[in-house]
């Protein structure tokens, strides 16, 4: 089972639920996935033994000036423009290049070539008996999709797969949360937390994905997300106070499990309501 946990907004508490509900699984029948290529920190709270790393890059085009007829039919096939000709002058972008390869396979001359360019890293590991898999983008490298992608290959999909997706709705949140049998989505009660929520219900909608919600620092706020959830008949998976208990935890690299075991119960609970859920939606 893949369950993909996200929010419409940074600092809701995905990494927070993420890491205590597969410390709270039984040994040996979970994988965490930190898809946030761009800012992974779910290993400040399981820190992981890594024992592989992986180089990974995505192939951009180069010029052979010797055959190349300034056709421009490079940068007519090129959906992203990384490719102009301008006088007689083939420039490539790579930071625009996605990798598709059509403007090699489209050449009429065979003029095009590629190089593979390297956009971030894989890392490999454990921790506690917890298989545990990164992708760590390059600095400046503006997509992260393909990086997400390459980490979604480790998936081991004989455990139950916790996948910790990057915030917003924006691509990288969709390349994470394809094809998962359910999604969390984290949200807080308060006016911002509803809309980014009502962002990533209608993104899940969209992709046919099962959903719950947790709402954190749930004593504070209003009732609306509350409202919005029954309108929408979205099942409240998990209510979490705002405890100081717990931001000291966090704050400390703690996951809460770990500071106080008997959180671990709620976290069964959250997975087990998952499952129901999940098995409930593939019945009709």
């Amino acid at each position: 089972m893949i369950i993909s946990i996200a929010s419409g907004k940074g600092g809701t508490g995905k990494t927070t639920i993420a890491v205590n509900l597969a410390l709270s699984l039984p040994k040996g029948t979970v994988q965490l996935i930190d898809c946030d290529v761009e800012e992974p920190n779910s290993h400040l709270f399981l820190s992981p033994t890594i024992h592989q790393v992986t180089s990974m890059g995505i192939p951009v085009p180069r010029i052979d000036e010797t055959r190349c007829s300034s056709c421009s039919r490079c940068a007519q096939v090129c959906e992203y423009h990384a490719i102009a000709v301008i006088l007689k002058t083939v420039l490539v972008f790579d930071e625009l290049c996605h990798g598709c390869g059509a403007c090699s396979y489209l050449c009429p001359e065979k003029a095009i070539f590629e190089v593979e360019k390297e956009i971030g890293i894989v890392q490999e590991g454990s921790s506690d008996g917890i298989p545990f898999v990164n992708g760590v983008l390059n600095v400046g490298e503006p997509m992260a999709s393909p990086l997400i992608r390459k980490v979604k290959e480790k998936i081991q999909r004989d455990k139950i797969v916790i996948l910790d997706a990057p915030p917003g709705t924006a691509c990288p949140v969709i390349e994470t949360v394809k094809g998962s049998d359910f999604c969390i989505l984290v949200t807080e009660p308060t006016i911002f937390g509803l809309n980014d929520l009502e962002l990533a219900v209608g993104m899940l909608e969209k992709l046919g994905i099962p959903k719950g919600v947790v709402i954190n620092k749930a004593n504070v706020g209003d009732r609306e997300v509350w409202d919005y959830c029954q309108s929408k008949h979205i099942p409240i998976l998990m209510e979490i106070p705002m405890d100081r208990q717990i931001a000291e935890s966090y704050s400390k690299g703690i996951p809460i499990v770990v500071e106080n075991s008997s959180y671990i119960p709620q976290f069964l609970s959250l997975f087990k309501k998952v499952e129901e859920f999940y098995e409930s939606s593939q019945r009709k």
